[in-house]
């Protein structure tokens, strides 16, 4: 049985197929060979992978037709055409359980593949590109104008099979080609535009470690990796017994913090138990910026204990600050802090950056950079810690855009209802501090 939805949105007509699953998979094993159980699975998987490639090009139908609903919407409601359309991708984020900021990339995407590039959208809705490769021919397109953007889309056809087996590499290598072809003024100039948009990233890894990463133009990048390079073959020619690799990374640490250590004189904001820190207890403690860390390397940072061992060893050597934060026992909320060390910032901010760890936007891991009323201070919001939130910048802004709402709600933690124009409500909940488990009675050291 098949369904079929009309939507009108803003002019678009948009016919939405909504197979049922099993009746596809059925298809798809009626047309696939005779065989073993084992090739049945591998028919359903490809099947199941034909119908997630068409959905995502159903996705994008919706949320270009979703887009002009709301401009439209937001025209009758008489606001400024340049204010139109902002807070669109977020809601599209939220739909779809993703980040704001990947929301907006997906808005982007879908424009361009249902306004401008038909082929790719064709290759989508068939089976023959996934959303990653479809994202990576648009991306690769998206400095021509669009002309030369559908020009190369028709070139390439990748509805017809031109990117069967091939890979994202190759994909890639094809469009810039193509791209290069039809305006090498254009991709000539992005490249050196590519300068601009240099930049230095921190994202979690495995085992308590971090991808400090850099986005730089080639020659920079080159000449730092060589200064890194020749620093460990130094070192390395005096006796090092550290890894070529390990003296690079020492090094670069060193370098840039002035520190062997790296982080003396910073408030690294290590939330543990009480039993954690004094007891020996495995509870793992949480790590502002990071995210959870083994108990025994939480307490081992604070030792001021020797890293290494040879000519590069050092001790870390730092002062460490104890606040006590405190906690309602069944629930994990944190309800207090002190706060006695004068270069930290204020004790409202820090407490409300310690509770809620990152960005409350559901779905949003970003660092907090705005402390916000959840109720806006000039609706007579209170500056209390229950009417505060941590917010990312971007989601601090949309958070002002005309129909958006935030009201803090009670829970067994700190709870806020964040309201889209459409009326659809997400709630957020402080995560629980360390040590929480829920249903058992607090524990205390022995």
């Amino acid at each position: 049985m098949e369904q079929v939805r009309e939507q009108q949105a803003g002019g678009v007509a948009i016919a939405a197929p909504v197979p049922a699953a099993s009746a596809v998979l059925a298809a798809g094993l009626d047309r696939g060979p005779e065989g073993t159980v084992s090739g049945d699975l591998i028919q359903q998987l490809r099947v199941l992978e034909d119908m997630k490639s068409a959905i995502s090009s159903l996705q994008a139908k919706i949320a270009v037709a979703f887009d002009l609903a709301q401009r439209q919407e937001q025209a009758e409601k008489g606001i400024p055409a340049s204010e139109r359309g902002k807070g669109i991708g977020a809601q599209v984020a939220l739909a779809r359980r993703e980040s704001p900021n990947k929301g907006s990339r997906l808005l982007g995407l879908a424009k361009a593949l249902v306004t401008e590039m038909p082929h790719t959208m064709a290759a989508l809705e068939s089976g023959q590109l996934n959303e990653w490769r479809a994202t990576l021919l648009v991306k690769e397109t998206a400095c021509l104008s669009v002309e030369d953007r559908g020009a190369v889309d028709a070139e390439l056809a990748p509805d017809t099979g031109t990117f069967d087996g091939a890979g994202d590499k190759a994909i890639t290598a094809a469009v810039k080609a193509a791209a290069y072809r039809r305006d090498p003024r254009t991709v000539t100039e992005r490249a050196a535009h590519a300068a601009s948009e240099r930049y230095v990233s921190l994202r979690p890894a495995p085992d308590t470690m971090t991808y400090l990463t850099a986005l730089l133009p080639v020659a920079q990048g080159v000449a730092v990796f060589g200064a890194l390079t020749r620093a460990a073959g130094t070192a390395r020619s005096a006796g090092d017994t550290r890894s070529k690799g390990q003296v690079m990374a020492d090094t670069l640490v060193e370098r840039i913090t002035g520190t062997a250590a790296g982080y003396t004189g910073i408030d690294l904001q290590l939330v543990m138990t009480d039993r954690t820190l004094l007891a020996g207890d495995p509870e793992p403690a949480r790590l502002n910026g990071y995210g959870i860390v083994p108990a025994g390397w939480a307490r081992e940072l604070l030792s001021n204990r020797q890293d290494g061992e040879g000519p590069g060893a050092y001790y870390q050597d730092f002062n460490v600050w104890v606040r006590r934060l405190y906690t309602a026992p069944r629930t994990g909320e944190l309800l207090a802090t002190d706060s006695r060390a004068r270069f930290f910032p204020p004790g409202i901010r820090r407490f409300i950056e310690t509770r809620d760890n990152t960005c409350r936007t559901p779905y949003c891991d970003a660092p907090i950079r705005h402390l916000d009323h959840i109720v806006p201070w000039h609706s007579d919001g209170p500056t209390t810690v229950y009417n505060g939130a941590g917010l990312c910048e971007a989601c601090n802004h949309t958070k002002e855009i005309p129909g958006w709402t935030s009201t803090p709600e009670a829970g067994n933690r700190h709870t806020l209802k964040i309201t889209t124009p459409t009326g659809h409500s997400y709630q957020s909940q402080a995560p629980p501090l360390p040590g929480y488990r829920p249903g058992k009675p607090p524990q205390k050291i022995p």
